[in-house]
């Protein structure tokens, strides 16, 4: 998916009203067993981004070998379901493998630094917990979209915060840039 789809995958002006998914991978997954899920998974719904978040038990960040390994298996998969690839904390590997973006935390990266890596025309979106203020400010950095929450308890990671669903829809109603919905969501 060339930069141009994957943000125009993010942007509000294709229907403000329909909500996509953005999916995130489990911390620990066999790469290519993992990739032959996800392509049988993204036939069923309307995807429009997934974010390899690869962590070791303990929640640090797997080797370089490990992730370079799960992309190179899920990004044919992403590309062929016109599905924004995202790399969580590490632009680095993003423009390496040249991925449509990445997601970077409060503690990860500046979003300046993170932009700086990956050029104008890749996808950098910020993790801003139940901040309005964390979201304004990545917002007016150029930010491409914000994610809140966590919304629910969730087993991959210890929540930083609890967010409610009006900030969502504070969100639409004052900034252009999407709002992701992220934590212990489930169907």
């Amino acid at each position: 998916m060339g930069a141009d789809a994957a943000n125009e995958a993010l942007t509000p002006q294709m229907n403000r009203l329909r909500p996509r998914l953005y999916l995130i991978t489990p911390p620990q997954f066999e790469p290519h067993a993992f990739a032959a899920l996800l392509a049988a998974t993204l036939v069923a719904g309307d995807v429009a981004c997934l974010q390899v978040r690869l962590k070791k038990e303990n929640g640090e960040a797997v080797d370089d070998a490990l992730m370079s390994e799960a992309i190179a298996a899920i990004k044919p998969v992403t590309q062929a379901h016109e599905v924004a690839l995202l790399i969580n904390d590490r632009p680095d590997l993003a423009k390496a493998f040249d991925c449509d973006g990445t997601h970077i935390g409060q503690q990860d990266m500046a979003y300046d630094k993170a932009r700086t890596i990956l050029g104008d025309d890749k996808i950098i979106g910020v993790t801003c917990h139940n901040s309005r203020n964390l979201a304004m400010l990545a917002g007016d950095a150029g930010a491409d979209y914000v994610a809140f929450g966590a919304f629910y308890p969730t087993p991959t990671k210890q929540a930083a915060a609890a967010a409610e669903p009006d900030i969502l829809a504070w969100w639409q109603e004052v900034m252009t840039p999407p709002r992701v919905a992220i934590g212990g969501i489930t169907p």
